[in-house]
């Protein structure tokens, strides 16, 4: 008999405030309407659908980058777009969240828009 495979519970990510942000789902994110926005990899690292980095994905599920970070090339390998999932209609309440230092900032409180911009690094079109 196979094994079924065991569906990953959704991982919801919040910026400071407390607010959903988007639904983390086998490594894929998605935004509140359904949308595939970016993913992790394996060291938690954060890229939008586009390939660029944006950040690293702390324990207590928040977007952070140090202040000084600089940006990285854009991301090559940039994974095909998953299938839809069953996404939640709501989270469960937030975390309580780790004070950030002065030198470490989150993403999506600074810019909530993050997800949604194409990247300045990106070739332009011929």
């Amino acid at each position: 008999m196979a094994k079924k495979k065991r569906k990953e519970r959704p991982g919801y990510i919040w910026n400071t405030y407390g607010d959903w942000c988007a639904t983390l789902v086998d490594g894929h994110i998605w935004d509140l309407r359904g949308n595939w926005i970016g993913w992790i990899d394996e060291n938690r690292d954060v890229y939008k659908a586009d390939g660029e980095w944006i950040g690293t994905l702390s324990r207590d599920m928040r977007i952070l980058r140090k202040r000084t970070a600089r940006s990285r090339a854009l991301q090559e390998h940039i994974p095909e777009t998953p299938p839809k999932p069953e996404l939640p209609a709501r989270a469960t309440l937030p975390p309580s969240f780790a004070e950030l230092t002065y030198s470490e900032i989150d993403v999506l409180e600074e810019d909530p828009q993050a997800f949604q911009r194409i990247s300045d690094l990106k070739k332009d079109m011929d």
